[in-house]
């Protein structure tokens, strides 16, 4: 019997593009699902809107999207601009939710509308805190578990946005020359939301290497991940795996796509892991 659930907010964030973060938030959203029975709700902050196409869904309308988290009122169909927002705006509905294909999977999906947020800004004193603002006024978040926020490749007003409204981080680092570079450069902007907006609570809760391969420089990158982030460093490294890359071009998890591959088996200790960190109170289906 399920206890009293602790909501966690995760932002899968890195400054730089290519990382798996997509591909983290999608898959480990599934397992969560499938497999724990946790209410996840998948939200996509990145105009570039790849969440939804990995797992099959498809693309938002102009009217109901990420972008709304972000507003005062809901815009409507058809074309958008910054000039004739004001006139396409109607009452705030509900969370832009879809149902995903998977049970207990809920997402929020993104569209290239999305880079235009901070038009949309005006005169709030506040733009930033926006995000955290629409969750604290939204009674259905509490229904789910987990709160899984696929973030921008890149340093931007969404970044910070994204930051404010979040607990936890996770940080997906690709085993390559310049991946330590990125962490320096994230770890300055975590520390800017931190003091700058009062968010002393923001945590890495885990950073995951990712696309390793047996070279010297990537057992290098990884011991440097060690060395720097000696608690945060995950257990599991995820490889490169030809089916989850297929599974993704299906639409599809790989848990569902190829539950036995070794991709599927990573991607699951990884979920595991992220969940034992911070249990969810009161557990869950074993």
């Amino acid at each position: 019997m399920r206890g009293r659930a602790i909501q966690r907010r995760i932002a899968f964030l890195n400054e730089k593009g290519g990382s798996a973060k997509t591909t983290l938030t999608a898959n480990l959203g599934a397992y969560l699902a499938l497999r724990r029975g946790r209410r996840v709700l998948a939200i996509d902050m990145d105009p570039q809107g790849q969440l939804g196409k990995v797992l099959g869904a498809k693309p938002p309308s102009m009217g109901r999207s990420a972008l709304d988290l972000l507003l005062d009122a809901v815009l409507e169909e058809g074309p958008i601009d910054a000039e004739s927002a004001a006139e396409e705006l109607a009452p705030r509905a509900e969370l832009p939710m879809v149902p995903s294909r998977i049970a207990n999977l809920d997402l929020i999906l993104a569209n290239k509308v999305l880079g235009l947020a901070p038009t949309f800004a005006g005169d709030d004193p506040d733009p930033t805190g926006r995000l955290a603002r629409r969750f604290a006024d939204a009674p259905e978040l509490h229904r789910y578990d987990y709160v899984l926020v696929d973030s921008p490749p890149s340093f931007s007003t969404l970044t910070l946005t994204v930051l404010r409204a979040v607990d936890e981080i996770v940080i997906p680092v690709p085993l390559t020359f310049l991946a330590l570079d990125g962490c320096a450069q994230l770890i300055q902007t975590i520390q800017t939301v931190r003091t700058r907006y009062g968010h002393a609570g923001l945590r890495i809760t885990m950073v995951v290497p990712t696309f390793y391969r047996r070279t010297r420089l990537a057992h290098e990158v990884l011991e440097q991940l060690k060395s720097h982030f000696p608690k945060e460093i995950a257990q599991t490294v995820v490889g490169f795996h030809v089916k989850i890359d297929e599974a993704q071009s299906r639409g599809l998890s790989v848990f569902e796509y190829a539950p036995g591959n070794r991709g599927a088996h990573a991607l699951a200790a990884l979920a595991e892991e992220l969940e034992a960190r911070c249990p969810v109170a009161g557990g869950g289906p074993e």
